[in-house]
C-alpha cells in the first residue's frame, strides 16, 4: 500500500519539474551568460549553503570535468570547498562574509558569480552577489518562487516554480543539467572540444 504523503510529494515534484518548462527562456539566457563568461576567459564562481553548497560543487565538477561530451575543461570554482578559508573568514569576520571575501579576492569583470539559495534570503549568498556587482562580475541566481531579494541582485535568475525547499532543489538540479548541456553543446559546436 502506498503512503499518501509519498504520493503527494511525488506529484508535487513532478508538477515543479513540469512547470520548469515555462522557464526555458531564462535557462537559455543563463547558459548564454555562462558561455559568454567562459568564451571571454572568465571563471564561474558558485556558492550556496547545505544542499545548495552541494549543487555548487556538483556544477563546478560538471564544468571542469565534463557533462556529456569530451571537450576542454571549463574554469569553475565552488566557493564552498576550502574549509580553512570558510572557517577563518567566519571566525575573523562573520559567516555572512565567507563567500563575499572570496569573491573580492578572485572575481573580476570577466567572471560570473552564481548564488544559489532556495529561500533567496541567505545572507552570505546575498553578500557574495553584492561583492560580485562591486567587482564588475556578472551575477546569476538560483532560488525559489519567493526569492525576489536574491533575484534583485542578479543579471539573470531562475526562480524555481515552488515554495518548498525539496521541490526547489529538484528543479534546480534539472535546470543545471539543462544549462550544462547547452553550454557544452555550444562549446563543442564551435570547436572548443
Amino acid at each position: 500500500m502506498h503512503d499518501a504523503h509519498l504520493l503527494a510529494s511525488h506529484r508535487d515534484s513532478l508538477a515543479a519539474i513540469s512547470a520548469l518548462a515555462e522557464h526555458f527562456s531564462t535557462l537559455a539566457a543563463i547558459a548564454a551568460r555562462l558561455k559568454g563568461c567562459l568564451d571571454g576567459g572568465g571563471t564561474i564562481y558558485l556558492c550556496g549553503n547545505g544542499g545548495s553548497a552541494a549543487d555548487a560543487q556538483h556544477v563546478a565538477a560538471e564544468f571542469v570535468g565534463r557533462f556529456l561530451r569530451e571537450r576542454r575543461p571549463l574554469p569553475a570554482v565552488a566557493l564552498t570547498c576550502n574549509t580553512s578559508i570558510l572557517t577563518a573568514i567566519g571566525n575573523d569576520y562573520d559567516f555572512s562574509q565567507v563567500f563575499a571575501r572570496q569573491v573580492r579576492a578572485s572575481a573580476g569583470p570577466k567572471d560570473c558569480v552564481v548564488g544559489i539559495s532556495t529561500s533567496g534570503r541567505s545572507p552570505n549568498v546575498l553578500e557574495a552577489l553584492k561583492a560580485a556587482g562591486e567587482r564588475g562580475a556578472a551575477t546569476i541566481g538560483f532560488t525559489g518562487a519567493k526569492g525576489h531579494e536574491l533575484a534583485a541582485l542578479c543579471d539573470a535568475c531562475l526562480l524555481a516554480p515552488s515554495e518548498h525547499t525539496p521541490r526547489i532543489q529538484e528543479a534546480h538540479l534539472l535546470a543545471w543539467h539543462l544549462i550544462c548541456d547547452m553550454v557544452e553543446r555550444g562549446i563543442v559546436a564551435e570547436g572548443g572540444a
